[in-house]
């Protein structure tokens, strides 16, 4: 068997030696769902003063809300006790910083290859991005009125978010 994980593997078992989270109900204990980028730079329970267990997270590249992040805080809110949905992008993010083109060479010169037929769903401006995602959540007939949902952006050089919507 190869051993590109066998670092990994090794730390997953120093982190199960005192692993503390076991029996735990699966349900967000502090009511939040976060849709955010999954850029490694965002802690997205740090950033909140949360804790393992408090939030349900959804990650994808630009922290859209896309159908199936949409499915995710559908099944939060009606499951898992969601009540707050916090739509969290960040400054200088590889989605708002190229146009969908330029993200096609870039990967296209890496892989060697025309990559024109992917879409890799830039973000030509992040605000105007936000605040749509923000009334798709808020608008969504699954998604019940008493659901609070938010926008904001989060600064990558100083770790505080900027409300938006």
């Amino acid at each position: 068997m190869s051993t590109e994980f066998d670092d990994l593997l090794a730390a997953n078992r120093e982190f199960a030696a005192d692993f503390t989270l076991s029996g735990f109900d699966g349900v967000a204990h502090a009511g939040i769902a976060i849709v955010t980028c999954m850029d490694s730079r965002i802690d997205p329970l740090g950033m909140l003063g949360l804790k393992p267990g408090d939030a349900k997270i959804f990650r994808n590249p630009g922290g859209r809300v896309t159908e199936a992040a949409l499915e995710a805080l559908v099944l939060g809110v009606h499951l898992l006790k969601v009540e707050r949905i916090l739509v969290v992008p960040h400054t200088r993010c590889a989605m708002a910083s190229a146009s969908e083109e330029q993200l096609q060479e870039r990967i296209g010169a890496a892989v060697g290859q025309d990559v024109s037929w992917h879409a890799f769903h830039v973000i030509e401006d992040q605000p105007q991005s936000l605040r749509h995602d923000v009334a798709k959540v808020r608008s969504h007939p699954l998604i019940p009125d008493t659901v609070a949902v938010g926008g904001f952006i989060y600064d990558v050089d100083s770790g505080l978010l900027d409300r938006i919507v």
